[in-house]
């Protein structure tokens, strides 16, 4: 069990920064001094990985591969791997409140590019020992990328038949006769983890630990399905035969259509999880702390047949359960974990969470109904778990008391005794540092008291989502102290 502490929840996109969204470089190094300024311990961010059409951190190219878009820029330009007159034709965006995710798809890209044709041949040694250290993962990430760019980035289950199946002949002769496409995509993953590594490490010297997000699936469109389809619940086209989802819920009616295909847990516990415990492992690699998103589903998960419109028409089934979680530990001994539990539980999630002995999450916002008594009101909460005032997925807190039924606000006030001289902001997060929870975060978004146009993401909508970014003045030395004092206040 971990000792009482604090953090904040900021992903890497939205940090300051020149580059059109939040990268690696100075910004990324100036908020860990901020951190430590206002006695913080931990800096949770969202998953790190390749986004694709929608640009969730939740539905990547690979659950192995870092994003390219948080590569620091000011390092090619040190190194003469680009230029300014490159930085001036390849426009980012000029929004340094929001991030243009469709410049970056256009023009980021082409600037490492740029760098990679200059690079390649002064880091032939290094490359090649990159890949070779990550060959069980590089491998189907670096070739998944290039064939898909050879199809004008189509989902590979829109490729030529002959490039659909990852251990054929034509594959491998795609790899020989490309293997400077797949070579790019090595140094894009080289750059990413050299400079995230080297941005960890300064966190970490300074008593930083970083929690890192580990999605349960992993998108149908992915190095992972296609280079390990036998892992997958698919037919024999190919095509997955069910989906995953979430039933309705507190967010939407018709509730969450994921897309993602479903794990084939019996072929997966035959090889006693192997695929699984390496990205537990490889997680660990670059986080200290790992959330597991979605964790109900390991004990059973909802099950909806490919093509649904929604996730109404579902079921729920079984997950691997005890079995993953004992594999887990027996390879990889015991682990700092933090299970995301929320949403519609049971009995049963609620033994497997125990079982587990990781500490579950407790949001505020699900807490003060004053009709129903809610696990997550923090006289009720244990020691062993996580307190949020809000996530990525839901209303900032300002937002959410703008969207609250009067009983609600009213009975929310009473609870935390809120005031507007503090903040109403201000008063939910000291309901958190004060709460018997080990670890309390609280999104950067809550700290400056922004409303919903903050907001990260909303749950089943596509578009406008996973945009917002801080702007360098609001980190400023008050609101630091200001932290400070309120940690300092509850002991964290």
């Amino acid at each position: 069990m971990r000792n009482r502490s604090s953090g904040i929840l900021m992903h890497i996109s939205s940090l300051p920064g020149k580059y059109g969204i939040g990268d690696f470089g100075k910004e990324a190094y100036r908020f860990v001094d901020f951190l430590v300024k206002a006695e913080q311990k931990n800096w949770q961010i969202l998953p790190l990985g390749v986004t694709s059409y929608g640009d969730s951190p939740y539905q990547c190219f690979s659950a192995f591969a870092g994003n390219p878009y948080f590569i620091d820029l000011d390092e090619m330009v040190i190194k003469n791997y680009i230029n300014q007159e490159d930085l001036r034709n390849y426009q980012l965006g000029s929004n340094d409140s929001m991030v243009n995710y469709g410049l970056l798809y256009k023009n980021k890209m082409k600037l490492l590019r740029i760098a990679y044709n200059n690079a390649k041949n002064q880091l032939p040694y290094e490359l090649k020992y990159f890949y070779d250290s990550n060959k069980d993962w590089l491998r189907g990430f670096s070739l998944f990328m290039s064939i898909k760019s050879k199809h004008n980035n189509l989902s590979w289950l829109e490729w030529a038949p002959q490039y659909k199946i990852f251990s054929s002949d034509e594959v491998l002769r795609f790899e020989e006769d490309n293997a400077d496409e797949v070579l790019f995509w090595v140094f894009t993953q080289y750059f990413f983890y050299r400079q995230w590594d080297k941005l960890k490490q300064y966190a970490n010297e300074r008593g930083i630990k970083i929690i890192g997000d580990l999605p349960i699936y992993v998108s149908e469109d992915s190095s992972d399905v296609w280079s390990n389809p036998e892992h997958f619940n698919l037919d024999e086209n190919l095509i997955p035969k069910t989906i995953a989802g979430v039933p309705p819920d507190r967010f939407t009616d018709t509730g969450q259509l994921w897309g993602n295909p479903i794990y084939n847990w019996e072929v997966m516990e035959r090889d006693n999880y192997r695929w699984w415990i390496k990205r537990i492992e490889h997680s660990f690699k670059i986080y200290d702390t790992l959330r597991i998103d979605h964790f109900r589903g390991l004990e059973s998960y909802w099950e909806v047949n490919y093509g649904s419109e929604n996730a109404i028409m579902g079921k729920w089934v079984k997950g691997p359960g005890k079995k993953l979680l004992n594999s887990i530990k027996e390879k990889l001994g015991n682990l700092d974990i933090i299970v995301e539990d929320l949403g519609f539980s049971t009995a049963e999630v609620t033994k497997l969470v125990e079982y587990s002995g990781f500490p579950n999450m407790k949001v505020l916002q699900f807490a003060f109904n004053p009709n129903e008594k809610s696990e997550h009101a923090p006289h009720r909460f244990d020691k062993n778990c996580v307190v949020y005032t809000s996530t990525h997925d839901n209303h900032t807190i300002m937002g959410w008391f703008d969207t609250l039924p009067k009983d609600i606000f009213e009975y929310t006030v009473n609870y935390f005794k809120l005031n507007y001289d503090e903040g109403l902001n201000w008063g939910v997060i000291r309901g958190a540092w004060a709460s018997t929870a080990n670890l309390a975060i609280a999104p950067i978004q809550d700290f400056l008291g922004l409303n919903d146009e903050a907001r990260m993401n909303t749950p089943g909508i596509l578009g406008n989502n996973w945009s917002w970014r801080v702007k360098k003045g609001q980190l400023s030395d008050e609101l630091a102290n200001r932290i400070k004092d309120l940690t300092i206040l509850f002991w964290r």
